[in-house]
């Protein structure tokens, strides 16, 4: 039977269409590309009357972040949306609204940072905000992203904790795929009204203060709680990643990560984001010549699934972690996290690769090169280029 909710839509408009599904009551942003689109499109919903959202227009990505941190801590749900030097451009904004517990929810639409300028795609953007105290998912398609997005609200209201969305700029933003945007009457039924908790609200019948003075003696305390509740977030993750499937039919892997064709793999590359769709087509080649090689997609990149992916990633020899980012001066931001969490856990060898910044291609050639280099001793962090 036909799915007549299926239709080929661009990325970001597959985005702006699901988030007005969400019902948010305050939109706030600032364009920048290749985010624009997405807001764009809400506002043009706005202004023709297919949405009932305050859209507010700003001078700035701090503006508009600090916008939705007011308007969440008056107890509505709220939506943003930015991208690269916008996103940094948040960052104290982004760290107040972790810090005060805002159910926050935004869409990154990863692109390089400058400088020098570039407007194409690697995550650079996001990972650099990683200790923001933000969940991050990562989507590897354009339905994975308009999935994560209701998963994400309904993250953000039962944890108090605020959830970046990360789909890879032009190569998700900018393309067109077969998407199914869910029936409103199940989102409805996934994710009810927000109906924020009335001592955490700012209203003027009952005044009070959020996000005061912490002295020593408290402010500690209060940054060891976000760090605890984050870490323990998993497990709502994959119980809310769960009730998704019930209700929509679909579900993005278990929430924190997505298996492919690892059970009998000697190689295991881990990697997230769109990327991944070209990782699976070259797996597929180079097992067709013989060889056991299998992708670890991370969807929830923040907090950082350690112990699970170390049970998966114990069972291959070797591990090539495929990164669209780089600390200066050490490895690949994901390479890191993976070999820390490996690290006095398993034996096997892990190396770092970087690949696709600033928008380079990143071809099923290339993943094959990386498979040969896997097996080497070294351990120097490679750019992979062509």
């Amino acid at each position: 039977m036909e799915n007549k909710n299926k239709q080929i839509l661009e990325g970001s408009h597959a985005v702006a269409e699901i988030v007005r599904r969400l019902r948010p009551a305050v939109v706030s942003a600032y364009p920048i590309t290749p985010q624009t689109h997405i807001v764009e499109d809400l506002e043009k919903m706005k202004a023709e009357g297919l949405a009932d959202f305050e859209y507010i227009n700003t001078e700035s990505e701090f503006a508009a972040a600090s916008v939705v941190l007011g308007a969440s801590a008056t107890g509505v749900r709220t939506y943003t949306a930015t991208s690269s030097q916008g996103l940094l451009l948040m960052t104290e904004v982004l760290f107040n609204i972790a810090g005060l517990r805002l159910p926050v929810v935004i869409t990154c639409a990863n692109r390089a940072v400058s400088s020098p300028i570039n407007i194409w795609n690697d995550q650079q953007d996001s990972v650099t905000i990683r200790d923001a105290g933000w969940i991050q998912l990562y989507g590897e398609t354009n339905q994975e992203v308009v999935d994560l997005h209701v998963l994400a609200y309904k993250l953000a209201e039962s944890l108090m904790l605020p959830v970046m969305i990360n789909m890879d700029g032009f190569a998700l933003t900018h393309t067109y795929e077969p998407v199914e945007i869910p029936e409103e009457s199940l989102v409805k039924k996934y994710l009810p009204a927000y109906s924020a908790p009335k001592d955490t609200i700012l209203d003027i019948n009952n005044p009070h203060s959020l996000g005061t003075f912490a002295t020593p003696e408290r402010y500690m305390e209060i940054r060891q709680e976000l760090f605890e509740d984050v870490a323990a977030s998993k497990k709502e993750i994959v119980k809310q990643n769960s009730e998704f499937k019930k209700v929509f039919g679909r579900g993005v892997g278990n929430g924190l990560f997505e298996e492919y064709k690892t059970k009998d793999a000697e190689i295991i590359l881990v990697a997230m984001g769109s990327v991944c769709g070209t990782i699976k087509q070259a797996i597929d080649d180079l097992r067709n010549k013989g060889k056991k090689v299998g992708l670890l997609k991370i969807i929830l990149f923040r907090p950082f699934p350690d112990d699970e992916i170390t049970a998966i990633v114990n069972k291959a020899k070797y591990i090539g972690v495929v990164d669209k980012s780089i600390s200066i001066g050490t490895e690949g931001i994901l390479a890191s996290d993976v070999k820390r969490a490996c690290y006095g856990k398993t034996k096997v060898q892990i190396k770092s690769f970087v690949v696709g910044l600033g928008g380079r291609d990143v071809t099923e050639g290339m993943i094959e090169k990386i498979v040969g280099l896997v097996k080497e001793k070294n351990n120097e962090t490679q750019f992979i280029g062509f």
